[in-house]
């Protein structure tokens, strides 16, 4: 069921051509967003937003806690995406959403960015970013597929889900202050184009990885990663290389990781859940 007036865009995010959907339920922003792409051809700038979601996921398929008043969002990107560039937009949406919550926020200094996709509020995970890549066929065997890449977005406004291996946070915790879900999507919305400009479909990722170092938690201190193999390695986080990989110091050696599960503080971070905090 589309919301009537639930969220709305923010002014630039209107003059730049980006359009809206807004739901009252969905099963998953991205899913909806799939759907749109995979069934009807759509190719965005198009956002999707929903104020509940019954079936939210995360990544590696971890279920997503959806609270209503939370804010729940996918953006259907394609132009300009190419698929060795799209990975990149998981840094471009944390640094638009950082950027939108300290504006909203002035004088907060508890907002902070965790490799790889993660949103953190005095180092309690306040959100994250799940980006799904999708290729469509052009309808011409001679010319190439298509890219379309949904920006997934969750944060935790209204509340924080409980009994997960790591400390969340919801906004409500900064009291009067605190941006509501529609607030923060109409603001996002326009630092989210401000940010796509400063990209530049990948030549400007030198200044979009300098601005998610400024915002980087636990830069230069020890840090457990947990890789997809089950691996689990410890070193000193030292920054991300110009593809975006996490560089740690590993003793003398240094080690470039692509993906993983990041702890800051103790491997308990790693423990078991069925649930996550992800959109």
């Amino acid at each position: 069921m589309i919301a009537e007036q639930r969220f709305a865009l923010g002014d630039k995010a209107h003059a730049d051509g980006v359009r809206l959907l807004s739901f009252d339920e969905l099963d998953s922003t991205n899913e909806e967003a799939r759907r749109r792409v995979l069934e009807e051809g759509e190719h965005g700038p198009l956002w999707i937003v929903a104020g509940r979601q019954s079936r939210g996921r995360g990544r590696l398929g971890r279920e997503w806690l959806s609270v209503p008043g939370n804010l729940h969002a996918s953006l259907i990107l394609s132009d300009g995406v190419a698929p060795e560039r799209a990975p990149q937009l998981g840094f471009v949406a944390g640094v638009a959403i950082v950027e939108a919550l300290r504006a909203l926020c002035p004088g907060e200094t508890g907002f902070a960015l965790k490799w790889p996709n993660d949103i953190l509020l005095d180092r309690a995970k306040l959100g994250g970013v799940l980006l799904e890549g999708l290729a469509l066929s052009a309808g011409d065997e001679r010319q190439p597929a298509s890219g379309v890449v949904v920006v997934g977005i969750g944060v935790n406004c209204s509340a924080a889900p409980e009994g997960l291996a790591y400390p969340a946070a919801a906004l409500t915790t900064l009291g009067a202050r605190a941006p509501s879900a529609q607030t923060l999507f109409r603001t996002l919305s326009d630092r989210f184009c401000e940010a796509l400009k400063l990209w530049a479909a990948g030549s400007g990722f030198a200044e979009i990885r300098r601005r998610w170092l400024e915002a980087a938690a636990g830069l230069g201190e020890t840090v457990h990663v947990l890789l997809a193999q089950g691996e689990e390695i410890e070193g000193r986080f030292e920054t991300i290389d110009a593809s975006g990989r996490l560089v740690i110091a590993v003793g003398a050696a240094r080690r470039a990781i692509d993906a993983g599960d990041v702890a800051l503080a103790h491997r308990a971070a790693f423990a078991p859940t069925g649930q996550d905090s992800r959109l």
